[in-house]
């Protein structure tokens, strides 16, 4: 463990650092710094343009990147994998390119009621835009969604179905698999988004059988403005691009435009190449420990949390699954959660207090937010004590009896 703590500088010049934040964002090993900084300093230059060595080799080691991906989620060719910023513009990307021109006035497009709101607001719009309905699958109190409710959503005017594996509030898993093949049953693609399950979870899109997949660089040790959309190429190929710019076309008059094939077409403009090349190295950063490994030490820090967090007089825990991954929201007593994040704060303890981009949740426990730990690879046991020792300086502090 502290091998690989100390893999990540920010430790090193943070020494009394307890990070709980992982679920927004993870922090960086030297070899991801390392590579962003080797680009900049050995061989900066554009993609696809320059027949200059440094523009070959910066070429070279960016599609390197897109089969590396490829390779990681199992899809069958690097051409599935797009470059964007980020989990929220793979989504958007995919509601204006393929959702919009395909949706009609009384469609439905189902989401469920644990998305954040990256994956909530970019198929609401388009239903409005559309009159079509938006249908959203409920959740039980202990946060696991209603899986009959959804399949009674299933009609022929289901035209889309998006779903998170991992809730970023609840850190519940949800039950994907099912949730694909049910929808497939009647032809309705889906969308997928595994930010907070693609550092610790083994994803094979292939096995999957996911029309469309997203996830963020900065949620799997790589930097941040950078992701990945994957997409069938069937797909793919019959999407229209939503943005244009350089570097996305085949031919170009002031009468017409021909798009270049995918993913070319969907990464307009200069790509956050530095980024890019970051996240190869974050990628083999997580190959090397093993999905496997990552999730079964956060998954018993999961449990010892958990089991302090029950016994802590005052606490309530929201989102007790039977299936979750490494994320705890709780409350303690009437302290609202941003006194909570304060205090903490003030012991170098870094939670998040908050509504976490999913208001929604908030509505149906009917409390204004929640404290949210979250553990990843490079946290132990120490943390937790201290998190522990914490929230009883809360409550003491805030005289909570």
């Amino acid at each position: 463990m502290l091998e690989i703590r100390n893999k990540f500088p920010i430790f090193k010049n943070n020494p009394t650092l307890v990070y709980l934040d992982s679920a927004a964002t993870t922090h960086k090993p030297r070899s991801v710094i390392k590579a962003e900084q080797d680009f900049y300093t050995h061989y900066n230059a554009n993609v696809h343009r320059g027949v200059y060595s440094i523009a070959v080799k910066a070429s070279t080691a960016y599609e390197n990147v897109r089969e590396k991906i490829a390779a990681f989620i199992g899809a069958e060719s690097k051409n599935e994998t797009v470059f964007t910023s980020g989990t929220t513009a793979g989504i958007n990307l995919v509601a204006q390119s393929f959702l919009l021109p395909r949706l009609t006035e009384g469609d439905e497009v189902i989401i469920s009621a644990m998305e954040h709101h990256a994956n909530l607001i970019p198929w609401q719009q388009v239903c409005l835009q559309k009159k079509a309905v938006l249908r959203v699958i409920p959740f039980d109190e202990s946060g696991v969604l209603d899986l009959s409710a959804y399949e009674n959503f299933l009609n022929e005017k289901t035209k889309f179905v998006a779903v998170t594996h991992v809730s970023n509030t609840l850190g519940t898993i949800n039950p994907i698999e099912k949730i694909i093949a049910s929808a497939h049953k009647k032809n309705i693609p889906v969308l997928i988004d595994v930010a907070q399950s693609i550092a610790s979870h083994e994803i094979n899109v292939q096995i999957l059988n996911a029309d469309f997949l997203v996830f963020s660089g900065h949620k799997l040790f790589g930097p941040t403005g950078v992701g990945i959309l994957f997409g069938k190429a069937k797909h793919l190929e019959n999407m229209s691009p939503y943005q244009f710019g350089g570097d996305m076309i085949r031919d170009v008059s002031f009468d017409r435009t021909i798009f270049a094939p995918p993913p070319q077409r969907f990464e307009p403009g200069t790509q956050n190449i530095a980024g890019i090349i970051g996240l190869g190295a974050a990628i083999d950063f997580v190959e090397k420990i093993g999905r496997k490994n990552i999730y079964a030490h956060t998954h018993q820090l999961l449990q010892i949390a958990t089991e302090k967090l029950q016994n802590t007089k005052g606490v309530r825990i929201i989102g007790s699954a039977p299936k979750k991954s490494a994320i705890i929201s709780f409350i303690i007593g009437d302290i609202h959660p941003h006194d909570v994040a304060s205090i903490l704060a003030q012991r170098n303890i870094c939670i998040r207090a908050g509504h976490h981009c999913t208001q929604p949740i908030m509505d149906f426990f009917d409390l204004p937010g929640t404290v949210r730990a979250s553990f990843s690879i490079y946290n132990d046991e120490t943390d937790i004590e201290k998190l522990m020792e914490g929230i009883e300086e809360v409550k003491k502090i805030m005289r909570y009896v």
